[in-house]
């Protein structure tokens, strides 16, 4: 009876803290509704005409993105202010094109929307000078049906897409976050990362943008970690370049416990698909242990590279020797920018020979990313492994 009652407890609590969960996230969502028709109402009623005569303008806090819409007919402005503010994003409206150009090289926006035909600049005019102007800037077109053809045509002069209208509500709004989600990817993409120092006042970086480096650990020319254990063991892993550069992996070869191998020898090997790249040892000596549960939690490397993504432990033959080639703390930034710029002409070289050779082929874009994975995974193994010793 005593249980039964605990149980019926727990069950009410767990009930109560969930009923209670959604009344708040409900009212959160109806406070930020209410926030952002304020923000729309008074933008509304602001005077903009000093920096451009139709301007209206509605800013909401902490926006996901920042858009100039440009459209001669003012309904369709107004569509589009109050769908996307309540959507969440910051939008500027103006009529005519000539006014849109001279916002944008005032302020900053994350998209321009121009109507494709309009009276003393239209679409496409619209974006080539935005593209001229601000290339950070992706250009997306308000068509109609009749004009498809056209619109896909100023893709050509740096438009990103063109959305039809007339348009449902959900239609535009969903329109706009996968574009966002485009954006943000090529923006990650061409991001140069930088090298992360970590050190007890500083912590671990989760951006895929800054490559983490303890500042107590060895690295290794082949990009192992290496980590000096009280007892004289040599803790050894994968750094933060190599996991974020070839990304998730499938399966891990770990070595035999008891073997003894040399520095520069094969010491474990990590596989993708149909991608496997092996791992030369960093020093010489005796595995006396491998991370037995690494196989069964493949995603530690990704997650977790310098503590539970650690591959073996090393018994040193000769550490003193070994060590000179390692580097550790504040020696292993400059280091590392070197291997960026090494990554990132290896790439450009991949990119540049696919052109030469003619090998560019009209796959989707799924299959090119996957033999650019393929072929990054190759350069990966030859340029900075097999070198490395």
């Amino acid at each position: 009876m005593v249980v039964l009652i605990v149980l019926i407890t727990v069950i009410i609590f767990i009930l109560a803290d969930y009923v209670i969960r959604v009344v708040m996230r409900k009212m959160e969502e109806s406070k930020i509704k209410k926030e952002r028709q304020d923000a729309l109402d008074i933008g509304l009623r602001l005077d903009f005409a000093e920096e451009a005569k139709s301007l209206k303008r509605v800013t909401v806090e902490n926006p996901k993105a920042r858009i100039l819409a440009v459209d001669d007919e003012e309904i369709v402005l107004d569509s589009f202010r109050k769908i996307l503010v309540l959507a969440g994003y910051s939008i500027e409206t103006v009529e005519t094109g000539p006014e849109a150009l001279s916002l944008i090289q005032k302020n900053d926006y994350d998209f321009v929307f121009t109507d494709l035909k309009m009276p003393i600049m239209d679409g496409i005019e619209v974006t080539k000078a935005v593209k001229h102007l601000r290339p950070d800037i992706d250009v997306i077109v308000i068509t109609g049906y009749a004009t498809i053809e056209s619109a896909v045509e100023t893709m050509k002069y740096g438009a990103m897409d063109y959305v039809q209208k007339p348009f449902t509500e959900d239609e535009l709004v969903a329109f706009v976050n996968k574009s966002l989600i485009r954006r943000q990817d090529r923006i990650e993409k061409t991001t140069k990362p930088q090298v992360h120092l970590i050190t007890p006042s500083i912590g671990e970086s989760a951006s895929k943008h800054e490559f983490n480096v303890p500042a107590g650990l060895f690295i290794s020319p082949a990009h192992n970690w290496l980590r000096l254990e009280l007892n004289g063991m040599v803790r050894i892993g994968v750094d933060d370049f190599t996991q974020k550069i070839l990304g998730k992996l499938d399966s891990i070869a770990l070595p035999e416990k008891g073997q003894k191998t040399k520095k520069g020898d094969p010491l474990f090997s990590i596989t993708q698909g149909n991608n496997t790249i092996t791992f030369p040892a960093p020093i010489s000596g005796k595995i006396v242990s491998v991370n037995s549960s690494l196989p069964d939690n493949i995603e530690y490397v990704n997650l977790k590279p310098y503590e539970l993504g650690w591959m073996c432990c090393i018994e040193p033959a000769n550490l003193n020797e070994d060590l000179q080639t390692l580097k550790i703390g504040s020696d292993t930034v400059a280091w590392y920018q070197k291997e960026i710029d090494k990554y990132y002409e290896v790439v450009k070289k991949i990119n540049r020979d696919k052109q030469e050779s003619g090998t560019e082929t009209e796959s989707s874009d799924e299959a090119k990313a996957r033999q650019l994975n393929q072929e990054i995974w190759s350069a990966f193994s030859t340029s900075f492994l097999q070198t490395a010793f």
